[in-house]
């Protein structure tokens, strides 16, 4: 059970906590190593993109629009003078086709939030493109259950410090959700809130955390439904 019984708002993240996400870009990605397959393995085509999405993050922050732009950039180096218009129409067609993909709730999502948003103030905080955000909250059909939506340029402290100053709840009276422990979870516990981990079956490395995390207020499961039995 949550230490803290005065939770009032509870903050879920949206992609791989509400509906499956990483699963797409990872499947992009194989598809864009065979389309320079001729011209490097497909380990060192997912070096150098990781290397310019992370590069890019300050440029063009996260989502699908960014990643597209990384894919055309990387490229364009590892093609060099070989890259064309027909390249760059194939990479054009992967992210259409992302833009495209349902969006797929995990299991007992909607469940879990009928029963949560009779006693609590639901929010959803997630980063990303702003008009991708808001097409996969649509398509999910989860709009209604929640009091507000935050689409953030990135997930630190100062940004869930305005979250809650907008909410106007204090840190210690917040439970976050969600699956990435670098931007769901370390940047809540840092301001005094309570945190959630429900990890997803993969990951963006750039979202990982080697070092293992102890904290009052940290809490872990394995299903969605654990949070019930949790507040």
């Amino acid at each position: 059970m949550i230490k803290n019984k005065d939770i009032q708002v509870i903050v879920f993240d949206a992609d791989d906590t509400l509906w499956s996400n990483e699963p797409y870009f990872r499947e992009t990605e194989a598809a864009f190593c065979r389309l320079l397959a001729q011209y490097l393995p497909q380990t060192d085509v997912e070096r150098i993109l990781l290397r310019i999405e992370i590069a890019n993050i300050p440029l063009y922050g996260y989502g699908i629009k960014a990643f597209i732009l990384s894919m055309i950039e990387t490229a364009l180096e590892i093609a060099g003078d070989a890259f064309n218009a027909d390249l760059t129409r194939q990479i054009l067609a992967l992210g259409t086709h992302m833009l495209n993909q349902p969006v797929v709730l995990l299991e007992d999502i909607e469940h879990v939030l009928q029963q949560l948003r009779q006693r609590y103030r639901l929010v959803v905080a997630t980063k990303g493109d702003l008009l991708d955000q808001e097409r996969k909250l649509k398509k999910s059909g989860l709009a209604h259950y929640f009091h507000h939506i935050e689409v953030m340029s990135e997930k630190d402290e100062a940004s869930y410090l305005k979250l809650v100053k907008h909410l106007d709840v204090p840190p210690g009276n917040m439970l976050m959700v969600g699956n990435s422990l670098k931007s769901d979870i370390l940047p809540v516990l840092g301001i005094g809130g309570h945190a959630l981990h429900i990890p997803f079956h993969t990951t963006w490395i750039h979202e990982t955390v080697s070092d293992a995390i102890e904290h009052d207020n940290l809490y872990r499961a394995e299903t969605f439904t654990q949070l019930l039995s949790l507040v």
